[in-house]
């Protein structure tokens, strides 16, 4: 029955019904041409974010700064998907030094926590929500550390429009009432949460005015006093004592000694262009080992819908995410074999358990030799050259339901992402960081700026990472046509936090593929199934030969590429 909805829904959506508004120009599938500028340019998930960047830039501030305001800006109106108690991640192109710097803004579990008291309370995986799966929350420190290695104006002033928007509101956009709405029921129960993000238990309706007092007033101590007074001063007491009153463990301490991390980003080269991700924690060095097992076959002959590439594509995924279940988790604790993961020799060996008519039921993961969520997306350029890839996230939405009284911001639960098996790279311990799926991205050419860009939605981000490139490179797509592209997405691959594949997972096709290349997917033995969303949330920005940026936003989002 799943497999006769789907394709009822796919003929529907691309059969003999022809598209509103056909285009004269570009791809017939693409909702828009890309965005052009020569001065500056900024995508990110929100049109109000979006301009916010290119005022900070008008005014004299660097692509830095008005990717810090964005990212403020984007806490308030999109509290679904990120906010200051979540983590950030950035990858930032210096024009000055011509040099990718890395940021792990990621923050660390409790110290007074250990793995043996969730097994000595019952627990077989750690709780998605409430106290237990929270974490310190690194935006704030990754801002400050940011703005200190490359900002150019004040801190005040960067976080002003944020703190204007939430004293003055703003009309709530579509996806944001959606999906605001779908998690009040569930964090209604969690103390402050009603008081801070509802109308009297209601969540604030497409169009209407929300304002935030709170968060405008965390804003503006942030601003006036620095990031000390989030990690140290009133704020950091008030989310220590409301999280031990829930029963949770994060101290004052914890937050105290908290630091984002400086990293070197690692990269692939894909048909002569540089794939730059960050390491570990992180999940994207899996669309690097992607990318490597990929560039074996001739996709360009291949094209988009076919069969062929799906199922290449699919099988590709499976065997890097059975090394990410496996391999990636925080590097302190671990000595993590990256560069073998993402070595071309290493593709190689995995290679040759791709059948290419038969979809795989099971997968190890590779033998080397050792030495769900919801998300923000932006990346801004500015007119020096300054590129910002930059993403950021509560996890689950929402995040943990933990609204601590009068900060006007959720905490991350983080945490769900360790897991529980002894001897497990990813094992919950105390003062580490979960594995993350957070990952921002960055393309060179011949050592110059090619492309800065994301695709939010969990384990969505590497598989869309991988599409995104495919797309461009090897089908010839602008960067607007390749997030516009039908996306394909596998689920079911085993996870970091324990859980192992069976039966080859379930694969969503989005709207666009074609009848026969789904038929011929199944006889493969591909399991397909319709899924309504969980495609992801895509902005770019490439930068031309000529210096002209050109900019994407998602179509499946409320989102906006802007320039001037």
């Amino acid at each position: 029955m799943k497999y006769l909805s789907y394709i009822l829904i796919t003929l529907f959506t691309t059969g003999s019904f022809s598209y509103a508004a056909d285009r004269v120009t570009g791809k017939d599938f693409v909702t828009r041409s890309p965005v052009l500028a020569g001065h500056a340019m900024a995508a990110t998930s929100q049109p109000l974010a979006t301009q916010v960047a290119l005022d900070v830039m008008k005014k004299g501030g660097n692509a830095i700064d008005a990717a810090i305001a964005a990212n403020a800006v984007l806490g308030l109106v999109e509290p679904t998907g990120n906010g200051i108690g979540g983590d950030l991640f950035a990858i930032v192109w210096d024009a000055k030094t011509k040099k990718l710097h890395g940021l792990n803004g990621s923050g660390r579990s409790p110290k007074s926590l250990t793995r043996q008291w969730f097994i000595d309370n019952g627990y077989d995986k750690i709780p998605s929500h409430g106290p237990l799966p929270v974490s310190v929350p690194g935006t704030v420190d990754a801002w400050f550390m940011l703005h200190g290695k490359l900002g150019k104006l004040p801190m005040s002033e960067v976080l002003q429009p944020a703190i204007n928007y939430a004293e003055q509101g703003f009309p709530v956009s579509q996806l944001i009432a959606y999906y605001w709405n779908r998690s009040t029921p569930l964090l209604s129960k969690y103390p402050g949460f009603i008081e801070q993000f509802t109308n009297n238990g209601e969540a604030p309706a497409h169009g209407e005015i929300w304002k935030n007092p709170y968060l405008a007033n965390t804003l503006k101590t942030i601003a006036k006093e620095g990031r000390d007074a989030f990690y140290k001063g009133k704020v950091a007491k008030t989310i220590a004592e409301y999280i031990q009153q829930q029963g949770g463990f994060l101290s004052v301490e914890d937050l105290a000694d908290h630091r984002g991390n400086w990293v070197d980003p690692v990269s692939t080269n894909y048909r002569g262009y540089d794939v730059w991700e960050l390491p570990p924690n992180g999940q994207g060095i899996a669309a690097l080992q992607i990318l490597n097992l990929l560039e074996n076959f001739d996709l360009k002959s291949l094209g988009h819908d076919s069969p062929e590439y799906v199922h290449l594509f699919t099988e590709a995924k499976k065997l890097a995410f059975e090394d990410r279940a496996k391999y990636y988790a925080d590097p302190e604790f671990n000595q993590l074999p990256v560069e073998e993961l993402i070595s071309k020799a290493y593709a190689k060996k995995r290679l040759q358990l791709i059948d290419k008519n038969k979809a795989g039921k099971h997968f190890p993961a590779g033998n080397v030799a050792l030495s769900h969520g919801d998300t923000i997306y932006l990346t801004t350029a500015d007119k020096d050259g300054n590129m910002v890839s930059l993403i950021q996230s509560n996890y689950r939405g929402m995040g943990s339901g933990m609204t601590p009284p009068g900060l006007g911001f959720i905490l991350q639960d983080r945490g769900e992402m360790f897991s529980l098996e002894a001897g497990h790279f990813n094992a919950f311990e105390g003062g580490k960081r979960p594995f993350h799926t957070i990952i921002p991205a960055f393309v060179t050419k011949d050592d110059q700026p090619w492309m800065s860009f994301g695709l939010m939605g969990g384990a969505m981000q590497p598989q869309g990472h991988a599409q995104i490139i495919i797309n461009m490179i090897d089908f010839g797509m602008d960067v607007q046509e390749a997030g516009d592209a039908a996306r394909i997405h596998h689920t079911g691959s085993s996870e970091p936090t324990g859980e192992m594949m069976t039966d080859g997972g379930i694969l969503n096709l989005e709207s666009g593929f074609s009848y026969p290349t789904i038929r011929a997917l199944m006889r493969m033995g591909h399991k397909i199934q319709f899924a309504n969303g969980p495609y992801g949330g895509y902005q770019a920005i490439q930068k031309a030969e000529n210096g002209v940026y050109w900019g994407a936003s998602e179509s499946r989002k409320d989102g906006q590429a802007a320039g001037y």
